[in-house]
């Protein structure tokens, strides 16, 4: 007998996992539409209306084709790291607000939890590479592994930004702290700093040595086919999407869609920003909260299109650089200056006293 909390817990995770799914079969559509369209080709358009249907295609085709694995390798483990790697990237969305208290787990320390899910995704890649016994494959997850570890130290430092901004590991809090002004303009450089570690985490182009065809064949990945291939897929294409969510609700303000980021001239016919707050909500006095939820999930939907769009485009424009490079820019380069706009911007809230209360209460 399955209990009514049992129950609406599993239709909660449903509800959030099957859309997941959706948009990440939409995005692959979306991405080959776009990068032919950058390169004056057509794309898909044979599968379904204008190629709609592709994704489907495709997952059908990878699902029907005969599994091989090679004979040398470590079968359990050789399954074990695509299914690891897709559940962390999955687990991720379990804190994510597409409202006001409209998250599976509202929890206090959110951003900590995704950046801990999203570093153990990379175990699941190096179990992938070692075990298949290919030295393709563990060039390709070692080269992921430095690679994931390297851009988590400036993800982490340039959200740790963030966070003396709020002054909260929630990311609720971290939304509704941005209802004068989005964060991408006071942290300008740190966004882009933050995009830059986004796309090397995620292995996308021009950061995609961990499966640089004309070297690794094919990377981590080179010796999996059929089912679990699809799973090391679905794993790179919804971590893309996460990250996409977590730099909407970090710099373009989540949910928010009455705050533009250009509207400051309106804080100024108030005298402080508590004042500008209820005037704002006294003149909604027809709430309606489906409309509202409504309207909070498009906000967040459209921001996180564009950024995917985003990364997109930097697929499209950019060569590969050499995996020398891509370790020394991180280190040299990116590294460096994070470490500089954490000092500098503690000194900047000092300075003004603006520090968060319960920070300062520290």
């Amino acid at each position: 007998m399955i209990y009514l909390p049992t129950l609406i817990s599993i239709l909660e995770v449903l509800l959030v996992t099957v859309p997941v799914l959706l948009t990440v079969a939409y995005l692959t559509v979306a991405e080959r539409k776009a990068l032919a369209s950058m390169q004056r080709r057509l794309g898909p358009n044979t599968v379904g209306y204008y190629g709609l249907l592709q994704a489907f295609a495709d997952a059908l085709k990878l699902l029907l084709k005969e599994y091989v694995s090679p004979t040398q390798a470590n079968f359990i483990l050789f399954f074990l790291g695509p299914i690891i790697t897709l559940i962390f990237a999955l687990l991720g969305y379990a804190v994510v607000p597409y409202g006001p208290g409209l998250a599976i787990s509202d929890l206090n320390l959110g951003i900590l939890y995704m950046l801990a899910v999203s570093s153990l995704s990379t175990y699941g890649i190096l179990l992938a590479g070692w075990s298949a016994n290919s030295k393709y494959a563990f060039l390709g997850s070692l080269r992921s592994t430095a690679q994931l570890i390297s851009y988590e130290l400036i993800l982490t430092s340039a959200i740790l930004i963030v966070v003396m901004l709020t002054g909260s590991l929630n990311l609720t809090v971290n939304v509704e702290a941005q209802r004068a002004v989005w964060f991408i303009i006071p942290l300008f450089p740190i966004f882009i700093i933050f995009l830059i570690g986004s796309i090397a985490e995620t292995n996308r182009a021009p950061f995609d040595l961990a499966e640089a065809e004309s070297e690794l064949v094919s990377g981590f990945m080179t010796e999996h086919a059929a089912v679990v291939f699809v799973f090391f897929f679905l794993a790179e294409y919804g971590s893309i999407v996460l990250i996409c969510i977590l730099t909407s609700i970090l710099f373009l303000g989540g949910y928010l869609y009455d705050v533009l980021p250009f509207s400051l001239f309106s804080l100024f016919q108030y005298a402080n920003f508590d004042s500008y707050i209820e005037e704002t909500l006294s003149s909604s006095s027809d709430y309606n909260p489906l409309t509202e939820g409504l309207f909070y999930g498009l906000s967040l939907g459209l921001k996180s299109c564009f950024m995917t769009f985003v990364f997109i485009w930097a697929r499209a424009s950019f060569p590969r650089i050499r995996f020398d490079q891509l370790m020394s820019f991180c280190w040299i380069v990116l590294l460096p200056i994070v470490i500089a706009f954490v000092v500098l911007v503690p000194c900047i809230l000092y300075s003004f006293e603006i520090i968060p209360s319960n920070i300062a209460l520290l």
